[in-house]
């Protein structure tokens, strides 16, 4: 075995840097061009056509069959002239990865002549297997009919196959025969459809012109780099993702040198590979840098609308697996591959956007816009605050249980920073004395909204350890986790807002009613708004034991564990939520909940399972060996009277023997315990056993696993150590 270790780590060490030539001397000329956008679809499209796609992407209406036939007849010959041989319908079902099924664009007539073909209404829906996807309980196994159907507003795209030649992929959404969801994509456009109309009518309070407002998202996308001989050399990376033992190294994270320093050649080669690669696919990824913990890495793009974003977030992460093969890497999006280092966030970055250009949570000098960001920024912190809970549900993992609270991400009690200049301004709002104005008073002075900073973009500091942190213009969510799909997120917090602007616009309107002034009535509103939200704003280190403390007193919720976590979904107040904003019925909710619970259960599993068989099969084979050749050195000194030579020898053979027994003994426990729970019929206590009888034993192993790494000879233990799989680059 140990031969296998070296050998693996002679073949890392001696790869080189992988040389990558661009596309083309410019970005502007490879930007997109393995994808169907407005501007493909402009050259390609009849003046009609294309004026009633652009209408439908815009306004998410329906687009009829004719106009269907002609889109699809232009997407297959611009696919097929760039060597594109099959089309897909590209969908996000909740397994948390992509799919999809080829076709032949080719057909056969009558005459057996092969034709190219594709049709509009292969375009607009295909029909994939439903039972073999997660659905939750939606339907039985016999059940299979569901469908894909094709999503507008996210540009199609070619995917090179490699050898293969290219495919047409056609983001899509996933539902059931029945019509329910099963799938990310179509749940998170009904929530950003009810979050446009829900800003919209609010916005229409300050400018008649607001018609539309679209969410936005830039997600930064933490990962490690393995190098892919060491990769298949460890058990655990291979089938769980994340490293189940292995000793900290002498040297971690604690020089503080990683982050932002030099891209090592091999690494930085295969950056600037994926990302040429993501920008023919109009991917607008614009930073690259080192992370905090060695071999970690991380990459941003430009903000664009929720759900593109999203598409373009999947994408990428596929293309980035794909590239790595080239370079003889593997990409661990797992959010805690190793223990003692940090782990791997997707830092959520979200505002909203007005048709007129106005970002709806950007300050602003001018006293009118000022009242209209505090609207919406007070509405935003309300609706966090009232819906924590199920903010902290929607990030609910088995791989971000290990990261959450491990201080290196904010742990699991939500809570909202904004800065000290922001925060006082909204504290002066809140305990300004009631004021009575004449015709002709100016408002905002005596509201005293003109004297709030027009600098609040840039002059507070950030903190790195809240979960939802203002950052000038936006809000960074950044307690999801790095192998996430974004609509988690993204629908609760889309959901959640949509429904407080909804409650402000009711109650703006009530007091509109009443005869009040608008701008009174709408501080008035925002101020008990905060007296009431207030509680959840912090500004303090979110990774201290203080502040677990501090929360605690005032009331905010710390759910932990992932299935605790993830029973807040089947509340009653969850369920009618998502039912008044249109964006999932109770039988979508309560599905959802089933298979993210069996996630979690299959996830705890295969870690359980894979160290059971590392302890078993690996360690402990190994340290017995070791200590048979210590057992003969001993026996050899004491027969030529060396006892007190010995005597240290002897002494480690105990300790062996120590950590054997432990390891043996608790391991056993651990498989029963996993079996225990999996006789368990329902899948809440199964669940529930697992992340606490099963998982316990977790750290209990490890312990004595990393123990015996110090003792055994190094040239004897089988697994590629930390320093090996986090420097070799």
């Amino acid at each position: 075995m140990s031969n296998h270790r070296f050998k693996a780590l002679e073949i890392a060490q001696n790869r080189r840097a992988v040389p990558v030539a661009p596309p083309a001397e410019r970005v502007s000329d490879f930007f997109g061009i393995y994808t169907f956008n407005k501007e493909t679809m402009r050259a390609l499209l009849s003046p009609e056509a294309y004026i009633r796609i652009t209408e439908a992407i815009d306004t998410g209406g329906k687009i009829d069959r004719e106009i269907a036939d002609e889109v699809a007849n232009a997407m297959k010959a611009w696919a097929t002239s760039k060597g594109a041989t099959h089309y897909t319908h590209w969908f996000q079902p909740l397994t948390g990865e992509t799919a999809e099924k080829h076709d032949a664009f080719f057909d056969i007539t009558v005459e057996g002549k092969a034709i190219e073909k594709f049709k509009g209404s292969a375009l607009v829906q295909q029909e994939p297997d439903a039972s073999s996807f997660p659905n939750g309980g939606l339907r039985n196994t016999f059940e299979a009919r569901g469908y894909t159907g094709w999503d507008p507003s996210s540009p199609a795209f070619l995917m090179d196959n490699g050898a293969g030649g290219k495919t047409l992929c056609i983001p899509s959404v996933f539902i059931s025969y029945t019509g329910e969801a099963l799938d990310y994509k179509t749940p998170l456009l009904k929530a950003l459809n009810a979050l446009d109309k829900a800003a919209t009518g609010v916005g229409q309070f300050f400018d008649r012109n607001i018609s539309k407002v679209t969410a936005t998202l830039g997600p930064e996308q933490e990962y490690f780099l393995v190098d892919k001989a060491l990769f298949y050399a460890r058990p655990d990376l291979v089938m769980a993702g994340r490293t189940v033992f292995g000793h900290s190294p002498a040297r971690g994270q604690q020089l503080e040198d990683h982050y932002f320093g030099s891209i090592p050649p091999r690494v930085n080669a295969f950056m600037v590979d994926f990302e040429f690669e993501a920008m023919k696919l109009g991917i607008p990824v614009r930073t690259r840098h080192n992370e905090v913990a060695p071999g970690q890495f991380e990459v941003a793009p430009t903000f664009e609308e929720v759900n593109l974003s999203i598409d373009h977030n999947a994408l990428l992460m596929d293309l980035m697996e794909k590239v790595a093969e080239r370079h003889d890497f593997k990409v661990l999006f797992h959010e805690k591959p190793f223990a003692g280092i940090n782990g791997s966030g997707k830092h959520n970055n979200w505002s909203m956007s007005t048709n007129t250009g106005v970002n709806l949570l950007g300050p602003s000098s001018k006293p009118k816009e000022t009242l209209r960001f505090i609207t919406y920024l007070v509405n935003v912190i309300k609706a966090v605050h009232d819906n924590a809970d199920l903010l902290r549900a929607s990030i609910a993992s088995a791989g971000n249980e290990h990261r959450l609270g491990a201080n290196e991400a904010p742990p699991a009690i939500v809570s909202i920073f904004l800065g000290e200049t922001l925060t006082k301004a909204l504290e002066d709002l809140e305990t300004k004395s009631e004021i009575s104005l004449q015709k002709g008073d100016n408002v905002y002075y005596k509201l005293g909204i003109n004297r709030i900073p027009s600098l609040l973009r840039d002059n507070t500091d950030r903190n790195r350890t809240s979960p939802f942190a203002f950052t000038g213009n936006k809000f960074e969510f950044r307690a999801a986790g790095s192998s996430a799909n974004s609509s988690s997120t993204m629908i609760v917090l889309n959901t959640i807002v949509a429904d407080q602007l909804n409650k402000f616009r009711v109650d703006l309107s009530a007091r509109l009613d009443n005869g009040e002034k608008k701008e009174l009535a709408i501080v008035d509103i925002l101020k008990q708004y905060y007296a009431d939200s207030k509680r959840i704003l912090f500004e303090g280190n979110g990774y201290s034991d203080e502040w677990v403390a501090e929360a605690a007193r005032r009331g905010l919720s710390n759910i932990a564990s992932t299935p605790d976590a993830l029973a807040v979904y089947l509340k009653p107040e969850s369920l009618m939520l998502f039912e008044r904003m249109g964006v999932m019925n109770h039988s979508e909710v309560e599905s959802r909940y089933e298979i993210e619970l069996e996630k979690y259960i299959k996830k705890v599993q295969i870690e359980s399972r894979v160290m059971g068989d590392l302890a078993m099969n690996h360690v402990i084979s190994t340290a017995l060996k070791y200590q048979n050749n210590l057992a003969q050195t001993a026996k050899a000194l004491l027969d030529i009277g060396l006892e007190e030579e010995a005597a240290p020898i002897k002494e480690l053979i105990r300790e062996i023997s120590k950590y054997v027994s432990a390891i043996k003994t608790h391991a056993e426990a651990m498989i029963e315990a996993r079996k225990e729970a999996n006789n368990l019929a329902d899948t809440t206590e199964r669940a529930k056993m697992y992340a606490t009888k099963v998982k316990d034993f977790f750290d209990v192993i490890r312990y004595d696993v990393d123990k015996l790494e110090l003792i055994i000879d190094d040239e004897d233990w089988p697994l590629v150590k930390y320093r090996e799989l986090l420097f070799v680059k």
